[in-house]
């Protein structure tokens, strides 16, 4: 059973103006200083344990990737870490910043 939902950019944006949804970037660190989403932090296995301890299990969690495929299994993880509002963005970031560049920001 799937631990998380699929999200478009569009319902995405729409649940980020809410105010209250977490955006974890898995991409690499290169590729998210390039551009990634007003808001994301980026999460490895370095700095996993931090950002799931500062992040609510109830809070909407977007895991976001570079085409919507990695995500997929990092949402599912943490569905299974007991987040239970996950989300994989369809797409990922290479949609996202088409269809919304003025939620981009670089590092």
């Amino acid at each position: 059973m799937s631990a998380f939902k699929h999200i478009t950019a569009g319902d995405a944006k729409a649940l980020f103006e809410q105010g209250n949804a977490a955006i974890a970037d898995i991409r690499d660190a290169m590729s998210y200083s390039a551009g990634h989403i007003r808001a994301a932090k980026r999460v490895d296995n370095q700095n996993l344990t931090e950002f799931m301890a500062a992040t609510a299990k109830d809070q909407p969690l977007v895991v976001c990737c570079y085409h919507g495929n990695s995500s997929q299994g990092a949402a599912q993880f943490f569905g299974e870490q007991g987040y239970t509002d996950v989300y994989s963005l369809d797409g990922g970031y290479e949609m996202w910043k088409l269809a919304f560049p003025e939620w981009c920001e670089h590092s």
